[in-house]
């Protein structure tokens, strides 16, 4: 078997219609996901980009022992253990974190191809900003954006490999910011568009009084456009693999690595919280210096969309949880090889097949674990610090606990009764609440993460 993983930065699972979004188009990953299996309860670990793929490319819960950072030598990857008993790997990708200051995520892979467009201007080193917003300029045609690049480099390396044994990676940094799809993609949700982006604000819309109403519209447009854009090219991909022959003998596993806000949860816009700075705004988008403020992880971040199709398996739907870290494993044992001993992830394979396996009693989603103070990379490779505690996700069947070391700030939503999550709880179910942050703390302890990181959320502090 081979396996083709492909990966959708930013995508909203809320925001496909296989999830039952009859709003936005998109028809490929909606034939994707009626002939796979569908995982409904599938989660975000580490957060957000390079953390998520540290624990894609590893199977372990890397929030526990690595930060965005460089992968350590002894943490082994699939293309590393696929590679050794003889299988083709490549990766094509447009996320721009993967080799920069030798993060080295291109470890066992035979084949990288980067494509280097999606640097932004004043989040990056100058020269490569520069160079993306030069590459940016020359866009003549939807084919020269950095999705349809990446797929055009992924769809050539098949060409040359699709007799071989392989393991193919697709990495898209599409849908996340800057939304720039070709105006048409948009005019579809917003008639009469004049082609402007909005940046978003990291923080609360109420800190950004230069923001509208009308602007909020236009960015979450926008973005709904580039997703309609990445569908569009996902499906030149898999008519691809249809057209080479490969549907039979292909896996192919789509996933995204977390979500958005648009304006949900008092006024969020953005993945993380900016601290507002004087005059008790929010600091310009991608400004250095700044620390990181309360940042909740709700269920439109952390509650990301799986789809698995498994040739000979039934397509369906899977309700057990599951996590980020499962789907190293999963795609060895489709390649045909034995996960990694250090591996903390469980292969989804026997969910594909039946869709009553039991799925895991709860998972967590965090960003790699730090303390006030500290300097941590979470948005970009620039260094900021944490004011507030950051907060961990701990969700079971039926719960979701946003833990916070700070008093007052922790909440708990019943995800059966609120899925939403307008509900804090916590106050009326404290022993609920006291379960789940047990089970934080033995995780923690199994996973080895530092002491400190432990001993600042000893306690649950409502």
């Amino acid at each position: 078997m081979n396996v083709i993983w492909i990966v959708s930065d930013t995508l909203r699972r809320d925001h496909l219609g296989a999830y039952g979004n009859t709003t936005i188009h998109t028809p490929t990953l909606d034939a994707l996901a009626a002939t796979s299996v569908r995982f409904d309860r599938h989660y975000a670990a580490a957060f957000p980009t390079m953390c998520s793929r540290a624990d894609q490319h590893s199977g372990r819960w890397t929030m526990s022992f690595m930060g965005w950072e460089p992968l350590p030598n002894e943490v082994e990857t699939v293309a590393e253990i696929v590679g050794r008993g003889g299988v083709a790997t490549a990766a094509a990708v447009d996320t721009p974190f993967y080799m920069r200051e030798g993060m080295n995520y291109d470890r066992g892979l035979d084949v990288f191809l980067f494509n280097p467009g999606q640097d932004q201007p004043g989040t990056q080193k100058p020269i490569r900003a520069h160079e993306s917003v030069e590459d940016r300029s020359a866009w003549r045609y939807e084919e020269d954006r950095n999705a349809p690049r990446t797929v055009t480099n992924a769809l050539r390396w098949l060409e040359r490999h699709h007799t071989e044994h392989f393991f193919l990676y697709v990495d898209l940094w599409d849908p996340h910011e800057p939304w720039d799809a070709p105006a048409y993609y948009t005019e579809r949700y917003l008639p009469g568009y004049d082609g402007g982006q909005v940046d978003p604000v990291y923080g609360h819309i109420r800190d950004a009084p230069w923001l509208t109403e009308n602007d909020v519209r236009t960015a979450r447009a926008t973005y709904m456009g580039e997703i309609s854009m990445v569908d569009t090219w996902l499906g030149l991909l898999l008519r691809g693999v249809d057209n080479m022959g490969l549907r039979e003998n292909t896996a192919i596993i789509f996933v995204s690595d977390h979500g958005f806000y648009f304006g949900e949860h008092d006024g969020l816009f953005g993945k993380l919280v900016f601290d507002t700075i004087e005059g008790g705004v929010l600091p310009p988008h991608g400004s250095p210096g700044v620390t990181w403020d309360h940042s909740p992880l709700y269920e439109e971040l952390v509650h990301v969309p799986l789809l698995i199709r498994v040739p000979g398996t039934a397509p369906g739907a899977y309700p057990g949880l599951t996590s980020m870290v499962d789907l190293a494993p999963t795609a060895l044992e489709l390649l045909g090889q034995e996960p990694g001993g250090s591996m903390d992830g469980l292969s989804l394979v026997p969910s594909v097949n039946d869709g009553s396996t039991p799925g895991r009693d709860f998972v967590v989603s965090s960003m790699p674990f730090a303390n006030p103070g500290d300097p941590v990379r979470s948005f970009d490779t620039l260094m900021r610090h944490l004011r507030a505690p950051q907060v961990t996700t701990v969700t079971t069947d039926q719960w979701s606990l946003l833990y916070s070391a700070e008093p007052g700030r922790s909440e708990l939503f019943d995800l059966g009764a609120d899925p939403a999550q307008e509900h804090n709880v916590v106050a009326k179910e404290k022993a609920i609440a006291g379960e789940l942050h047990s089970q934080l703390l033995r995780f923690m302890r199994e996973t080895n993460a530092a002491q400190r990181f432990i001993d600042t959320r000893a306690e649950l502090r409502l």
